[in-house]
């Protein structure tokens, strides 16, 4: 079953874009149990048991230490709590001392020190060194050094990407080419071989994905290791797997096989709080960047979308996901009102099945007040998240963008449909519900009326999609 959105494009019936591999996969997932995604384990993604939404009273982060499209002579520093809707904690954050800091990949260590590695110089030049630089709080940044790469007839190091395996041991994958073809790139390994970073094994070139690849980004689940290079020739990002980090890999996908287009480059992968793996590129040859979610191990992914806020103005950056004290906190098992932030007069309160945002007051007869009253439980689909029953037991869930409430049917579909991750909202205690199946996607009242909608990094729509739980009324 499809609908369509206000622009006339096809959806499924939750409200998103709708692709056959978007069918494919909600197929699949029907037929899991809800416990399987209490965990988190989706179909085909062995290691995904550990991706959760935050416990109450803590929160998500997600960092980015991005070059600028305006200037690749500093890096500012953007912080999410859902992946989606980066805002600026610090521009011009760190300067290196010389040269210039483009394609930046960040990492925290076992010092407790957040690091970056970088390339030092312009496209233009030749670049036989990586930089590094560390800071204890991700805005505060010292430079430590530049180490040349040591690889005979070097001429271009570029995008190196941190890689930290399973065994501990802290890598730089590095694209390189020599001065007999400078544009020809392979990706190499450096390993470090003290734990202060300031020592490297030997390059090692990654067999099986060979020359003319650049900005390889590598994940692990289980025992594979899944690699994403940039073809230079035919400028897709290709995917590979192998069983040891130094290969050999097989280049299994090519062109445009997950539906990104051409000219994009630097790759970085993240695992979501639903276990879901987003993918970020730089669409380089548009001047925006992009983002696109996986739930079947990299088979199939989402139609690319361009980041809101940020998208034109930051470059090739990677990401890293920590779980944070000071976050949200809501009490489950207890009953309460939702006030919107920007309209103190407003709450939820279910009107034929629907959820709007009429007018509530003392005056109010005590029919819409009950209609007004919701009970807080831990979240169908993932017990760290939330979910909202009212006095006759139907749960809040989206459905056709809509906000509304339906009898639990006990699918896995519906736990999904009828889990929120709460976040951090605009004003003093208010929250923001983020839809657990698709994220970025928040409840938020449009002309009264309570919708799952994309977050377009706005003031206006953080404002819209915060509500602040009160005493039930």
């Amino acid at each position: 079953m499809t609908t369509a959105d206000r622009d006339g494009s096809p959806r499924d019936r939750s409200g998103r874009p709708f692709t056959p591999s978007r069918r494919t996969l909600l197929r699949a997932m029907a037929a899991l149990p809800a416990s399987a995604l209490v965990l988190g384990e989706l179909p085909g993604m062995p290691g995904t048991a550990l991706a959760a939404a935050p416990p109450n009273g803590s929160a998500t982060r997600y960092t980015i230490v991005p070059f600028l499209n305006s200037n690749d002579g500093t890096v500012n520093v953007y912080q999410s709590d859902d992946a989606t809707d980066f805002r600026l904690v610090q521009s011009s954050a760190y300067t290196p001392p010389g040269n210039r800091i483009r394609d930046a990949s960040i990492f925290k260590h076992t010092d407790g020190y957040y690091y970056i590695t970088y390339t030092t110089h312009t496209w233009q030049d030749t670049s036989t060194t990586i930089g590094f630089a560390r800071s204890s709080n991700r805005v505060n940044w010292t430079f430590l050094y530049d180490y040349t790469v040591p690889i005979a007839n070097l001429s271009r190091a570029w995008a190196p990407e941190w890689f930290v395996d399973s065994d501990g041991s802290v890598n730089v994958i590095v694209s390189c080419s020599t001065t007999n073809d400078e544009w020809i790139f392979t990706p190499y390994r450096l390993r470090a071989t003290n734990s202060s970073l300031t020592a490297w094994s030997s390059p090692v070139a990654l067999s099986g994905i060979g020359a003319n690849h650049i900005d390889t980004f590598i994940v692990r689940i289980g025992s594979t290791y899944h690699a994403f290079p940039k073809n230079e020739t035919t400028k897709y990002i290709e995917y590979a797997t192998a069983s040891s980090l130094n290969g050999p890999y097989t280049i299994r996908r090519t062109g445009n096989w997950a539906g990104w287009g051409g000219t994009r480059e630097g790759p970085a992968l993240i695992q979501l709080d639903n276990g879901g793996w987003r993918i970020f590129f730089d669409g380089y040859g548009d001047g925006s960047y992009y983002y696109s979610d996986s739930y079947d191990t990299f088979a199939t992914w989402t139609a690319p979308k361009k980041l809101p806020g940020i998208s034109g103005t930051a470059r090739h950056f990677t990401v890293i996901r920590e779980t944070v004290s000071g976050g949200p906190s809501l009490p489950t098992g207890v009953t309460r009102s939702f006030r919107a932030a920007n309209f103190s007069t407003r709450y939820w309160q279910q009107q034929s099945s629907l959820l709007n945002l009429p007018v509530v007051s003392s005056s109010s007869s005590a029919a819409e007040k009950q209609a007004s009253t919701f009970t807080v439980v831990p979240g169908l689909a993932d017990s760290n998240g939330f979910s909202f029953r009212d006095a006759a037991g139907n749960y809040l869930r989206h459905w056709d963008f809509r906000a509304r409430f339906d009898a639990n049917d006990g699918s896995s579909v519906f736990a999904r449909d009828a889990t929120y991750v709460a976040r951090t909202g605009t004003a003093s205690g208010s929250l923001r519900f983020e839809s657990y199946n698709y994220p970025g996607h928040y409840l938020r009242h449009y002309n009264y009326e309570l919708r799952v909608d994309p977050s377009d990094g706005t003031d206006l729509f953080r404002q819209d999609s915060s509500f602040v739980p009160v005493a039930a009324l």
